[in-house]
C-alpha cells in the first residue's frame, strides 16, 4: 500500500504537470522548440517562394545563432497542424503569431510526379501536392 501511495505521489508531482506543459518553448529569438518532436522552428513569416527558392532560403538561413536550418519534410510540417483548433490558421498562434492560413512548402517531392512537391494548407491541415514553380509560404526547421 505504501508503495502504491509513493508511486501515485511521484506521478502526481512529476507526471501530471507534463499534461499541462506548453507544446512549444520560446527562446526569445523568434524561434520555438516543439516539446513533442524536439524540432526548433523559425517563428517568422516569410514572403512566398517557389519550392526551389524555399529550399535555398532555409539552407542559407543564418538565424538565432544557427546555420543548420532546412525546409521540413511533410511529416515534420504536418506535425504543426493543431487538430483541436476550430478556426484557421490551424496552428498554435501563440507559438506562431503571424501564421498565414495558406500553403507552406514541405521538402518532400510528390512520389508520382517529381515536378510537384507536398505542402500543408494551414487553413484546414490538408496536405496537397503542387507544382514546384508555385509560390507558397516557408517555415524553416532545424
Amino acid at each position: 500500500m505504501k508503495k502504491n501511495c509513493l508511486l501515485w505521489l511521484l506521478w502526481w508531482a512529476f507526471g501530471l504537470p507534463a499534461l499541462w506543459a506548453a507544446p512549444y518553448t520560446g527562446h526569445g529569438d523568434q524561434t520555438v522548440t516543439d516539446q513533442a518532436t524536439g524540432l526548433m522552428w523559425d517563428q517568422r513569416e516569410t514572403s512566398t517562394r517557389t519550392w526551389q527558392a524555399a529550399l535555398a532560403y532555409c539552407e542559407g538561413l543564418d538565424h538565432a545563432g544557427h546555420t543548420d536550418w532546412r525546409l521540413p519534410n511533410r511529416n515534420e510540417l504536418e506535425s504543426l497542424v493543431d487538430d483541436a483548433k476550430t478556426s484557421s490558421p490551424v496552428i498554435d498562434t501563440t507559438a506562431f503569431p503571424n501564421a498565414v492560413s495558406y500553403y507552406y512548402w514541405a521538402s518532400t517531392s510528390h512520389a508520382l510526379n517529381t515536378s510537384n512537391a507536398l505542402s500543408v494548407l494551414f487553413n484546414s491541415g490538408y496536405v496537397n501536392h503542387l507544382n514546384k514553380t508555385s509560390n507558397r509560404y516557408v517555415r524553416c526547421v532545424r
